[in-house]
């Protein structure tokens, strides 16, 4: 897990990117494709064509640092706009990390025990 504040802005990059970019190409995507700073403390989350990689980078003031995630099965929820950026809460980011659609999670019900 990513350890950020809640006060962190968490942004995902709309579409597909080239899952073999590093730091800088990710870095550059965000300053040139988004237009927004890389550097300033947010955390940019980028999604391989096939919806089953995803990239992170994020500067917590010392340095840039990159994470990724592989699911297994299933694929990460992706918005199907192309171009640009959505903010997500740290609640959300949570829940993308984990497979969970985001957008709309259902708490799921639990039997309570007779008594």
């Amino acid at each position: 897990m990513i350890p950020i504040s809640s006060s962190v802005r968490v942004w995902i990059a709309s579409g597909h990117c080239d899952m073999r970019k590093g730091m800088q190409g990710l870095a550059l995507i965000v300053q040139e494709g988004l237009g927004r700073d890389p550097f300033k403390g947010d955390v940019f989350i980028f999604r391989g064509k096939n919806g089953r990689l995803i990239k992170a980078i994020w500067h917590d003031g010392v340095g840039l640092s990159l994470y990724a995630k592989r699911l297994e099965r299933g694929r990460f929820i992706w918005p199907a706009t192309e171009g640009g950026a959505i903010a997500l809460t740290a609640g959300q980011m949570s829940y993308l990390l984990e497979g969970i659609d985001w957008r709309n999670p259902q708490q799921t019900w639990r039997p309570t025990s007779a008594g």
